[in-house]
């Protein structure tokens, strides 16, 4: 089943984003080359695809995981929980309708 995970960046955490975002990308990586990955990426700050120096303000991830308890272990090893840039991170199951 696929599960939404949604991070909510503290203030100020673009410095921190920054320095954790290989990490990161390297675990949604591993989930792509799993065909497990629906899709993911950051939420900008301000409406602006670069939104420079305002950051951002979260990020969502759509997998594939075998449980919700998966799902949830997953979230709460990523590096930007580890390097303290999400606030609160959420899990809920998620299902595709389109396309």
């Amino acid at each position: 089943m696929f599960y939404a995970i949604c991070g909510q960046d503290v203030p100020d955490s673009l410095e921190r984003r920054k320095a954790a975002r290989p990490a990161h990308l390297k675990r949604l990586e591993a989930l792509r080359d799993e065909g497990r990955l629906l899709l993911a990426g950051p939420y900008p700050a301000v409406d602006a695809e670069d939104p420079g120096a305002a950051g951002f303000s979260g990020s969502l991830v759509v997998a594939e995981f075998a449980s919700l308890a998966d799902a949830r272990s997953w979230a709460d090893a990523d590096p930007y929980v580890q390097a303290g840039i999400y606030s609160e991170v959420t899990v809920r199951p998620f299902r595709k309708v389109l396309p």
